[in-house]
């Protein structure tokens, strides 16, 4: 008999231990080479003031297996909370959010019976860095960073796994209509990954359009390739309009480790009634089988799930009127080791293959640009005059220097001045934007660095700087709206 892969899981809170406990009845019946480490994370750990709830013994316990079966957790309201998901997907690696969204049309009732879709979600970057300022009374800001490497690592698996399963088509989802350059890399960086896919047909949508489309036509979707917070809410459309997102399943793939939940939340409404569905965690689980090389196990248990499913033994929040027989948890993983061994009749079963080890996945070398610094926005909390645009660049003009001189003025994006529309509503947070009177004329950090000491001579208050770049002569910085 081969080794037992050691995991370990988190029971969780809310309804955690109980969908828990019925997924691993159903591993251990179906003969999963599991061996378990229990770790303690969430609520209770957070009340012990640990910030991101999970303690120091349980990243022992997944650095030694690296494989992570979680059911979902409560975090407590109020601030200071850090959210326990992003933490583990950041500090593993995990990159890649995997969630398949396909019908189970006619036994759990959808008005889009054909859709069998499969989203792939960049994890780590983001707005999901979790980088936020409070720079004024009125504004705060959050940071989106996106790298070169993580798009190409997210875009690449997005077309390995399609390949890997025989899908047809990749699509891209952005916002780079208006985050041209956040946005505009990982859609120019997908169009040269697809080069090199020629026999799978990949596409590009606007994100406002894309979640349309995944909302009124699932059905002409393949494997759609996303950034993290559009993935995050176009995931949960797809389950939603699927059936139920009660029955979704989520994996995070990392380079080394990999993580395995359910995508719903810990419900503690009805925690400890049993009536809570285990299907999201149970088809986790199927992923996790998948991805520790026991595709045969997972299998099993999949199109055992199929035919518990096929033969309408719901847990109520699926129960409908063709339903034959509502259960609660506990009697519906019993329902599906009774099956174990069996294949739906109608529904199409499932078939599974081992993905593309990560650790091999080869990127594109990394080609250094020539880096120009041009100017720099400065960033006031600037609240005198009445907010007026054309008092404040007065005033700004007189602190540029013969490296330096003041280009224009924006507030929440928008060019205020000079020549702003007097109706443009003005916070007091301002961007100014200084660069080189000629173009030609090369800067450096001395440069900003004297501009910053006029500006404070001023009696002005900066509070961030941004420096204005070109890579091999590009902007690498937006313009401002109507500049």
């Amino acid at each position: 008999m081969s080794e037992k892969q050691k995991i370990t899981v988190a029971y969780g809170d809310g309804i955690g231990p109980e969908i828990m406990q019925a997924t691993l009845d159903i591993l251990i019946a179906a003969e999963a080479k599991i061996e378990t480490e229990v770790i303690e994370i969430g609520e209770k750990v957070y009340r012990k003031g640990v910030s991101n709830g999970i303690s120091d013994e349980a990243w022992d316990s997944l650095r030694r297996t690296n494989v992570f079966l979680k059911a979902p957790i409560t975090t407590p309201q109020g601030g200071g909370y850090k959210s326990l998901n992003v933490t583990t997907r950041m500090a593993l690696g995990l990159f890649a959010n995997v969630r398949p969204c396909r019908s189970f049309f006619p036994y759990v009732p959808t008005n889009h019976p054909l859709t069998d879709l499969v989203i792939i979600r960049e994890n780590e970057e983001d707005l999901y860095a979790g980088i936020e300022h409070q720079q004024t009374n009125e504004v705060i800001q959050a940071l989106k960073l996106i790298s070169k490497p993580g798009s190409e690592k997210i875009i690449r698996y997005a077309f390995e796994y399609a390949k890997v399963y025989g899908r047809s088509k990749v699509t891209c989802m952005t916002k780079d209509n208006i985050m041209k350059q956040a946005d505009g890399i990982f859609h120019k960086i997908f169009n040269e990954v697809a080069r090199e896919y020629p026999n799978i047909e990949s596409n590009h949508m606007i994100i406002d359009i894309g979640s349309a489309v995944i909302a009124d036509r699932p059905h002409s979707l393949d494997v759609v390739v996303t950034q993290n917070l559009y993935g995050d809410i176009i995931s949960d459309i797809a389950a939603q309009v699927t059936g139920s997102v009660g029955l979704g399943g989520s994996a995070n793939i990392g380079e080394e480790a990999a993580m395995f939940e359910a995508i719903h939340g810990s419900a503690p409404d009805i925690a400890g009634l049993d009536i809570a569905n285990p299907s999201g965690l149970i088809n986790a689980a199927v992923m996790m089988l998948v991805h520790i090389n026991q595709p045969d196990i997972a299998e099993k248990i999949a199109n055992a799930w199929l035919k518990t499913i096929e033969d309408g033994i719901h847990t109520s929040d699926i129960y409908n009127k063709d339903s034959n027989r509502k259960v609660w948890t506990s009697e519906f993983s019993k329902e599906v080791i009774l099956r174990l061994g069996q294949a739906p009749r109608l529904l199409r079963p499932v078939s599974f293959k081992p993905m593309t080890d990560m650790r091999k996945m080869i990127l594109s070398k990394k080609v250094k640009s020539t880096k120009e610094l041009k100017g720099v926005d400065i960033f006031l909390d600037w609240e005198e005059q009445e907010r007026n645009p054309k008092k404040l660049g007065e005033r700004l003009n007189k602190t540029g220097t013969g490296k330096l001189a003041l280009k224009m003025i924006t507030n929440r994006g928008v060019k205020v001045y000079p020549d702003g529309f007097p109706g443009t509503y003005c916070t007091d947070h301002w961007r100014c934007r200084f660069v080189a009177p000629d173009e030609k004329d090369s800067l450096n950090n001395e440069d900003i660095v004297e501009l910053l000491k006029a500006i404070h001579s001023e009696g002005f208050d900066f509070i961030k700087t941004e420096h204005l770049y070109t890579f091999d002569g590009e902007r690498g910085y937006s313009l401002g709206q109507g500049e």
